[in-house]
Order: C-alpha cells, then structure tokens, then sequence
C-alpha cells in the first residue's frame, strides 16, 4: 500500500505542534476531571504506546522502500537467534479460562469477557519458525504450489509476485534483510519477520501442521518463550462472550474492527512492556506484513 507516502509537516513543525499538546494537556490536567475523562485519557495514553510501535515499523517501511536500503538505528536488534531446540509441548484436554481477569491493570474492551473454553489434545511448538526453517519452504517451491494456499493468498502471491518475507532481498544468490541497521545477510536462527496470514498458513500446511487458535496459545503460553513476534494464530478477530461496544467516544476503539481480520498474539521487539502480556489480542488484515509478525506451529 502507500503507507508512508504522504508529504508531512518537517520535524521543527512536529516538535512545536507537540510543545503547544503538552502545554494545553499540562493546563487542562492541573483542574478537576470527571472519572469518563480520566478513562479517556487511560485509553489514550495507552493509545500513543501502539502508535510508537506503528512509527518504528512505518519508519522501517518507508525507509525499506528507499533504493539506498539506509541505516536507521544501529542499537535496535531484530534479528536474537532462538538458539534452543524445538520440541513440542503436549496441551491436555480440558477446560481452559480465557481473557483478562479484570483487576486493577489496564486492559483492553477487547480482552475482557473472560470465559472458559473447552480445548482437546493439541501440541504447540516452544518456539518460532526461523528464517532458516522459512528458508526451505522457499526452495522447496513453497510460493509455487497453489494447494498449500488459501485461494485468496494464492490470488495474493500472484497478483503481487509475492517470492519471499517482506525485506527479503536474493543478492548474488545469497539471502540478506533490510533491518533497522541496514541490509544484513539472513540471521538463520532469528525468528522469520514480517509474513502475513497466507504465508504463516501455507508455511504450516507445507510441514503438516497448523496454525494455533488464540484460545490454545494463551491456555499454553507459560509453557514458552514470547515476545519476540508478533505470531498469528487461525483465530478470526472477534468479541469474547458479554462484550458490549462501550458508550461514546471509547466505542469507537475495538469494536468496528471486528470483521475480515485475525488475531496475533505475543508482541514484538517494538511492543511496549505494558501491552506484552498473554491477553493481550492484536489484530490484522491478513495480508498486512509491515509488522514485526511471524508464526509458531500446533498440531
């Protein structure tokens, strides 16, 4: 898409739009506010922590799209090798509490509704695909083979001649990334970063296995180490049982999204601490790649 390619203001404009926000917040917050107003500000607050990890990736994109594939940020590392061993976990059949227990930390409309839900037998792996792993479906003809897609991600990868990760570049037949320190050769034990829906499901439907529900990953997840991607999961974005769309203008911020979207689960090198934790529901369109995103497999 043209994320990114509008004109902005220059960074001067920005800092002196920003000061005269946080004098007028300043002014506002030193009188007395009305409990609807302090919410709104929770929310907002929280609001401006995804939207900091919205501008790395923007930033990224923008600049992976510039010919010159420059260097942003030297110290910020995406690329941590999982140097432990795969292993499947084993999940017992049972019933299973599922979304935030409402206490005192903030959280989302979205992941509130906590509610049991009955999970059978499943494995799930300890940890993410890494590029090598993503590296054979590559050779193996993983982009070619229609009977591993979806027919809508097989629409997809033709259309846009989709061959590879979002930032993968082939350079004298040798696989290197655009990251924030500039085009490297492949880390192979880094987790694979910024696939979409179709490719996380077709990669797992070419090892014969299957993407994870957000119900079996957060029934499992303290058996695991996360954080590092954001994982997709075969879940559809949708409310918990009792969700109710909140009044006025905090209504506007969950529940419209709720269609054509899935759910991923985890957080990302990008991701405020306050907004990793294993509740905590993400969503995107599942062709949307620009995000730190990669997969984790279950059978």
């Amino acid at each position: 898409n043209d994320r990114g390619n509008l004109s902005r203001p220059g960074v001067a404009k920005v800092y002196d739009y920003r000061h005269y926000v946080t004098n007028e917040m300043k002014d506002f917050l030193s009188g007395e506010i009305s409990a609807e107003i302090e919410e709104i500000l929770l929310i907002g607050i929280h609001h401006e922590k995804q939207h900091q990890e919205l501008l790395v990736t923007d930033i990224k994109y923008i600049l992976g799209n510039n010919p010159l594939l420059p260097r942003y940020n030297d110290s910020f590392s995406e690329n941590t090798s999982q140097s432990f061993q795969q292993k499947w976990i084993e999940m017992r059949e049972g019933v299973y509490e599922i979304g935030h227990n409402n206490t005192n930390e903030f959280c989302y409309d979205n992941e509130l509704g906590r509610h049991k839900v009955y999970l059978q037998n499943y494995k799930i792996s300890n940890k993410l695909i890494t590029n090598a792993e993503y590296l054979e479906f590559i050779e193996a003809g993983g982009y070619k083979d229609f009977n591993l897609w979806h027919a809508e991600g097989w629409d997809w990868v033709k259309q846009n001649q989709i061959e590879a990760p979002m930032y993968w570049h082939s350079i004298d037949r040798e696989w290197h990334q655009y990251t924030m320190q500039g085009l490297q050769k492949l880390t192979a034990e880094a987790p694979v970063s910024h696939i979409s829906y179709y490719e996380a499901f077709a990669f797992a439907q070419w090892k014969d296995c299957r993407l994870p529900t957000e119900f079996e990953w957060e029934a499992a997840q303290e058996n695991f180490e996360w954080g590092n991607r954001w994982e997709w999961t075969e879940s559809a974005y949708l409310p918990y049982p009792g969700y109710t769309k909140a009044p006025g203008a905090i209504g506007e911020y969950n529940g419209k999204f709720m269609v054509n979207q899935k759910v991923l689960r985890g957080g990302s090198v990008a991701t405020s601490s306050k907004h990793t934790r294993p509740t905590y529901r993400n969503f995107f369109q599942t062709n949307l790649r620009w995000q730190f995103t990669g997969l984790r497999l279950a059978k």
